[in-house]
C-alpha cells in the first residue's frame, strides 16, 4: 500500500475524514500534516488503545438482546436475570444496567428510540436570564425575577415556556469569563442567578444606592454584582450553616460536586495569595492534578470552603426547581427551556478535573463557510471518544442530565457535536482542520434516553455544514431541528429566496434568530454590519458588500411576506425604501413563522420588543458589550408601557391565531 493510502487508511480507522463539503459544496481534502498532527494527539491521549472495543455496549429497547456467551445481566434495580450463550433476554427495561460473563463487567444501556416530545404546538418567549431587569433585583436577573416573568409569559403572550441561556456556572469576569456558552463547568450552574433575598437566614445589610446603581446599569456589572452577592451569602453561610437536607443532596451529587467544589475553593485560595494568578494552568504543578496528594490535603484543610460551593449549588438548585415548578402550575406545559453549550472553558474546573476526557494538541472550531471566510477556532479541546466509551459514557449521560434538570425542554448547541466536530491541530489554522467522526448511535440513544427518563424535548441546534446523515438521524430520534428565518432558503428554486411556512418541517423548532446573529430591528437596518465594521472585524470593503447582500436579502424576505398573505395589499412592495422594521414587518414576521407546521415557535425578547442591538458579536471581545445587554424594559414595565403592551399583543394574537396557546 502506498504511504499516502496507508497514512489515510490510519486516520479513517480514528474517524478522521479524509474529505468533506461546506455549506456552498465545495469539496476539502485532509493534508497528511493535518492527518498526522491529529492521529498523534489522539494516540497520546488514549496510549495507541483508539481502536480497542470499549466496555459498553448501547442498545435500542426494541432490539432483541441476544448472549454472545453465558453470562448475567444486572438491571438498575438489582433484578439478575441469566441468560446461556445464545439465548434472547426478555424485554430489557430503559436504563443503565451491566452484563456479567467470567471476570468481564459491560456497561449494558438501553434506549428508546425516540425522544420525549411535545404533545402538541406551542410557543415560547425567549430571554437571557442575566437581562433582566426589574425594580428589586441587585443588577443582574435572578430566579425571583425569573418567576415574576413566568407570570407576565402566561397572562400576556400565552406560551407554553420561556428559553434560557445556558446556566452553566462561569468565572463571572468580563470581557473574557462572561459568555455563558464557555463555562467553568457544564454540570454546575452561576450562583450570580440566586435571589439571594430569598435565601433563609438573609438579613439586609446591603447599601440600597449601590444596588440601584447596579440595576440602572446599561450592561451587567458582573464582578460587581457577584462580589456583593458572595458577601451577602458568606453572611448567610457563617450564621445558618448547611442543615441534613443539603448535606444529603451533597453526598449524593458525588465526586462531580466534590470535584468542582474544591476547584472553585482552592481558585480563590491561590487568587488571594497570589492576584496575578488566574487561571489553572498556571496553579503551582502539585495543584494541577485534582487527584494528587496536595489536593487532598487542601480540601482536608480547608474543608468549610469546599462545603460553601458545594451549598451554593444546593441553594441554586433549590430554587429553579422551585421555579419550574411554577411554571407548571401557571399553565405552561413545558416550563423551561434549557441550553446546554458546545464548549468548556479549557482554563476552568471541567478540565482541571476531567482532563483525560479531553484530547490535548487540538482546538475545535468550524470549516470556511460564508459567515466566516477564513473559518473559526474555538480554542477549546475536542473530547476524548475512548475515554467516554471506557467509562460507559458516565460523564456524557451526567452532562446531559443536569442541564435538561428542572425543565422541559433542552436545546444542544451545535448537536452536530454527536456525530463529528472540526478538530484544528495546534500550530494549524482554522483552514486547516479536519472533521473527526464520534460514535453518534451510541450519544444519540443516551440522548434520548435522558429525554424520556426527564420527560424533556430535545432541539438540536443544526446551523452551519451538516451533513444529511445527521438531520436524518435527529428526525428519526425525534430530536428537533432548529429552523431560522434568516437561513431557511428554497435552494433548489432559488438561493436567495426565502421558504415558505408551509414548506417548514414539523419536527422542529424556528425563530428569526440568535445570540450570535442581528435582530429582527437590527437586521433590517443592517446594524450587525455596523457593529462588526465598529469592531474591526470587517473592513469597509466587506462591509458595503454585506449591505449590497442585505439589501438583497430583504426584498426577497418581503416578497414572501407578501406570498404568505401577511401584508398589507397598499404596503409598499420596493424594501429599499422601507427605512426600519415597522409594525406592520413585525406583525408580519413573527406570524410567517408561527404559521408554520413547526412543533414550536420562539420569539426572543430583543425581538419581540424590537431591540436593535444583538447579545453576542462572534469575533469580538472587549470591543462589544457582549453577554451583557439588558432588557429594553423591566418586568413591571413589560405589563404598563403602551409599546410593551402592543408587542406583546401582537404575539398573542399569533399564539391564538395558530392554535399553540398554552392551555393553563
Amino acid at each position: 500500500m502506498p504511504f499516502d493510502d496507508a497514512l489515510r487508511d490510519a486516520a479513517e480507522r480514528l474517524g478522521i475524514q479524509q474529505q468533506f463539503w461546506d455549506n456552498f459544496g465545495t469539496p476539502h481534502v485532509t493534508t497528511e500534516a493535518t492527518n498526522r498532527a491529529i492521529i498523534s494527539a489522539i494516540e497520546a491521549a488514549t496510549g495507541g488503545l483508539a481502536t480497542e472495543t470499549a466496555s459498553v455496549v448501547v442498545m435500542s429497547q426494541s432490539d432483541p438482546f441476544i448472549a454472545s456467551s453465558d453470562l448475567d445481566i444486572i438491571t438498575e434495580s438489582g433484578e439478575r436475570i441469566r441468560l446461556n450463550a445464545g439465548a434472547t433476554a426478555p424485554k430489557l427495561p430503559l436504563g443503565y444496567h451491566e452484563t456479567q460473563s467470567g471476570r468481564r463487567t459491560t456497561r449494558l444501556i438501553v434506549a428508546p428510540d425516540r425522544a420525549w416530545q411535545p404533545a402538541r404546538r406551542n410557543a415560547g418567549f425567549g430571554v437571557t436570564l442575566y437581562g433582566l431587569r426589574s425594580d428589586r433585583n441587585w443588577g443582574c436577573g435572578d430566579f425571583r425575577d425569573l418567576r415574576d416573568l413566568i407570570d407576565w409569559s402566561v397572562a400576556a403572550l400565552g406560551v407554553d415556556f420561556i428559553a434560557l441561556n445556558p446556566l452553566h456556572a462561569i468565572h463571572n469576569r468580563r470581557p473574557y469569563n462572561t459568555s455563558p456558552y464557555l463555562p467553568n463547568s457544564i454540570f454546575y450552574r452561576n450562583f450570580l442567578y440566586l435571589d439571594v433575598e430569598g435565601v433563609e437566614g438573609y438579613r439586609a445589610q446591603e447599601n440600597p444606592a449601590e444596588l440601584k446603581r447596579l440595576r440602572e446599569a446599561p450592561t451587567v456589572e458582573y464582578e460587581q454584582v457577584a462580589a456583593l452577592k458572595r458577601k451577602a451569602l458568606d453572611r448567610i453561610f457563617q450564621t445558618n450553616p448547611p442543615g441534613p437536607e443539603c448535606l444529603e443532596w451533597i453526598a449524593r451529587e458525588g465526586e462531580l460536586l466534590r470535584l468542582y467544589a474544591t476547584y472553585c475553593a482552592l481558585d480563590e485560595y491561590l487568587h488571594a495569595e497570589n492576584p496575578d494568578l488566574w487561571i489553572w494552568p498556571d496553579w503551582p504543578e502539585k495543584y494541577r492534578d485534582p487527584s494528587s496528594p496536595a489536593i487532598a490535603t487542601f480540601a482536608r484543610k480547608n474543608a468549610r470552603a469546599v462545603l460553601f460551593h458545594g451549598w451554593l449549588q444546593w441553594l441554586v438548585d433549590r430554587q429553579i426547581a422551585a421555579v419550574q415548578k411554577h411554571a407548571i402550575e401557571a399553565g405552561m406545559s413545558i416550563g423551561l427551556y434549557h441550553d446546554l453549550a458546545l464548549a468548556t472553558d479549557r482554563c476552568g474546573s471541567d478540565l482541571w478535573a476531567w482532563r483525560p476526557y479531553f484530547i490535548t494538541g487540538c482546538r475545535v472550531g468550524s470549516p470556511p463557510d460564508g459567515f466566516s471566510p477564513n473559518g473559526q477556532d474555538w480554542s477549546f479541546p475536542p473530547p476524548n471518544t475512548v475515554r467516554h466509551r471506557a467509562d460507559g459514557y458516565r460523564l456524557f449521560a451526567e452532562s446531559i442530565r443536569k442541564s435538561m434538570r428542572h425543565g422541559g425542554a433542552l436545546r444542544i448547541d451545535h448537536v452536530m457535536r454527536l456525530f463529528r466536530l472540526y478538530w484544528i491541530p495546534e500550530g494549524h489554522s482554522a483552514k486547516e482542520g479536519a472533521y473527526v467522526r464520534d460514535r453518534a448511535h451510541d450519544l444519540v440513544r443516551v440522548l434520548a434516553l435522558e429525554s424520556v427518563r426527564n420527560q424533556c424535548a430535545i432541539v438540536g441546534e443544526d446551523l452551519g455544514t451538516v451533513e444529511d446523515e445527521v438531520r436524518e438521524t435527529l428526525a428519526r430520534f425525534g430530536i428537533l431541528s432548529y429552523k431560522l428565518l434568516y437561513f431557511e432558503r428554497a435552494f433548489e428554486r432559488n438561493a436567495l429566496e426565502f421558504r415558505a411556512p408551509a414548506e417548514y418541517p414539523v419536527s422542529a423548532l424556528t425563530s428569526t434568530s440568535t445570540h450570535d446573529l442581528a435582530t429582527m430591528a437590527g437586521y433590517w437596518i443592517g446594524e450587525d454590519i455596523e457593529a462588526r465594521f465598529r469592531a474591526g472585524t470587517i473592513d469597509n470593503d466587506l462591509r458595503l458588500a454585506q449591505h449590497r447582500d442585505r439589501a438583497q436579502d430583504k426584498q426577497h424576505l418581503l416578497d414572501a411576506l407578501f406570498a404568505a398573505g401577511l401584508m398589507p395589499p397598499d404596503y409598499g412592495r420596493n424594501a429599499s425604501l422601507i427605512p426600519e422594521l415597522t409594525g406592520e414587518l413585525h406583525f408580519a414576521i413573527s406570524g410567517f413563522l408561527a404559521s408554520t407546521p413547526c412543533t414550536m415557535w420562539l420569539i426572543n425578547q430583543e425581538d419581540l420588543t424590537k431591540e436593535l442591538h444583538q447579545q453576542n458579536l462572534p469575533g469580538t471581545t472587549a470591543e462589544y458589550p457582549n453577554w451583557g445587554r439588558k432588557m429594553r424594559w423591566t418586568i413591571t414595565e413589560l405589563a404598563s408601557v403602551k409599546e410593551s403592551c402592543d408587542c406583546a399583543a401582537m404575539m398573542r394574537y399569533w399564539v391564538e391565531k395558530t392554535g399553540r396557546l398554552a392551555r393553563s
